[in-house]
């Protein structure tokens, strides 16, 4: 009975050991990225926050399916373009470049809130 309780013992926290380790690591690969490619993650941070604030404004009845749609594709297309930039520097956008995502995403942000 003792060596059961000690077995069970031990392989608990072994398996909290190893979810604890892979827990860190992958908060440590997101925190990296973001330390690398500030601007990016700003950019699409943004984005997300757009994406849920069109989501809201549909399910208070605020937006209809078409506007939310046509909102959308505008944040895809601003995303598909931060991509292409980051492509030709490296994985990196300059601070111009982020500015011209940022002046974009007023244009569709503007759209949400009226």
């Amino acid at each position: 009975m003792r060596n059961r309780t000690r077995f069970k013992t031990a392989t608990a926290v072994t398996l909290a050991t190893l979810l604890t380790a892979s827990m860190a690591t992958s908060a440590l690969a997101e925190t990296t990225w973001q330390q690398d490619h500030p601007r990016r993650t700003q950019v699409n941070s943004r984005l997300a926050s757009q994406n849920a604030r069109i989501h809201k404004q549909v399910k208070d009845g605020d937006l209809s399916k078409s506007q939310a749609a046509a909102l959308h594709k505008d944040d895809h297309q601003i995303r598909t373009e931060e991509r292409d930039m980051a492509s030709q520097n490296g994985s990196h956008i300059t601070k111009q470049e982020q500015r011209t995502l940022n002046q974009q995403e007023n244009g569709v942000s503007r759209q949400i809130g009226q």
